[in-house]
């Protein structure tokens, strides 16, 4: 990787980790979700930072591919578009305290991951193909929000 594509790796994973740092929730409002009742049949919740880490690993792989393959402003602007919907879900919940948020959200950032790929399909087939474990999981979140919406009322 030549100089100009490193410091685009190091911009892109900065950008990433500080999104996430930003949005993530207070100590008090993320005990407040832990506290919410869930489905019974939510017996995978352990494994969801991990699946979560690796759909972020997914975002920058395709964003790292997709301005190898564009040098695209315009592009980036949409994976930062994508990753402020992905991460605000979490925070606009405890912030808000109302689950129908995260439902909202979380069907907004999955609409926008679908353009997203759209896009970036002609440009670069492995790029797209990295949002699809995002386009996959982000309904299973969304449900699982909606379901636990029914439980805490």
């Amino acid at each position: 990787m030549h100089g100009l594509a490193m410091v685009a790796a190091l911009v892109i994973l900065a950008v990433i980790v500080a999104v996430g740092a930003l949005l993530n929730p207070s100590g008090d409002d993320f005990r407040w979700f832990l506290h919410l009742r869930r489905p019974r049949w939510l017996t995978f919740e352990r494994w969801i930072p991990a699946i979560w880490l690796a759909i972020y690993l997914c975002f920058y792989a395709s964003a790292l591919l997709v301005w190898q393959a564009s040098t695209s402003l315009a592009l980036m602007a949409g994976y930062l578009g994508l990753v402020l919907l992905v991460q605000s879900y979490t925070w606009l919940i405890c912030r808000s305290r109302t689950l129908r948020n995260g439902t909202v959200i979380g069907l907004a950032g999955w609409a926008w991951g679908v353009a997203l790929a759209v896009v970036v399909l002609p440009l670069s087939r492995p790029a797209a193909l990295l949002l699809i474990p995002f386009l996959l999981w982000s309904p299973v979140g969304s449900f699982v929000t909606w379901r636990m919406e029914g439980l805490n009322r």
